[in-house]
């Protein structure tokens, strides 16, 4: 599931925000219940991991990318 979230939270723009701390929320549940139950999925949940912060770092990004650009956009039209 953390794999999931965390592959869905790099491809799809803005909604990848909050499938990515969803993503963060369920490696932390995922990685309780492995410690507890001494199962397997350990890489898998790590891998979840990695690709949900990969998304947020990369969609805050983006969302910082487009305030600035329509803040730029917007200044240019006040000067004309």
């Amino acid at each position: 599931m953390t794999l999931t979230l965390g592959i869905l939270s790099i491809l799809i723009p803005l909604l990848g925000l909050f499938l990515g701390i969803i993503g963060l929320v369920v490696y932390r549940k995922a990685r309780n219940e492995i410690a507890l139950t001494g199962e397997g999925g350990k890489g898998l949940a790590i891998s979840g991991l990695v690709c949900s912060i990969v998304g947020v770092l990369s969609q805050l990004f983006m969302v910082l990318m487009w305030f600035l650009f329509s803040s730029i956009a917007f200044f240019d039209m006040a000067i004309m």
